[in-house]
């Protein structure tokens, strides 16, 4: 399911995420600079109720099993969060992302074993709730990015 985009604006990833319960209306995306295999690519940032940004997950490159294509998977976290939200961003056509949330489901078929889910992310496409909510012309509703403000990425 779509919770949310990443565009490209003036050389800076800013979007939003929301769900039912959660309303993330200014996230980003900053490049995490290291030499370490295991570093994630992204630290997700998000503008707190003090307006200042702070750091809520990170994404690392991932591979579609059956496709091999490249998108960023990882988490979005908080203490307010009951457990952390697994997200995937899969790359669009004009340098942003599309954000993807997927549950972890017991599969009773496998004795009930949690953290595999019954559907891959290759699977995004079928089914699912519809559409994304997003307004006709693709615009990046609530984020703000045009309001001059200083941002740390």
């Amino acid at each position: 399911m779509n919770i949310g985009e990443i565009r490209n604006v003036n050389g800076r990833l800013t979007g939003s995420i929301a769900t039912r319960t959660i309303d993330l209306p200014r996230i980003g995306l900053r490049k995490v600079d290291s030499t370490s295999d295991r570093a994630p690519v992204y630290e997700i940032l998000a503008l707190n109720v003090a307006r200042r940004w702070v750091q809520i997950g990170a994404l690392w490159e991932a591979f579609s099993k059956k496709t091999g294509e490249a998108f960023l998977a990882g988490s979005v976290d908080d203490p307010g969060l009951p457990e952390p939200l697994p997200v995937a961003l899969f790359p669009t056509e004009d340098g942003g992302f599309t954000i993807a949330w997927r549950r972890e489901t017991v599969r009773a078929e496998f004795g009930g074993g949690f953290g595999t889910s019954q559907r891959s992310y290759d699977q995004r496409s079928e089914g699912g709730f519809g559409e994304s909510t997003a307004g006709n012309d693709g615009a990046l509703m609530g984020a703000g990015a045009d309001d001059g403000e200083d941002l740390p990425f």
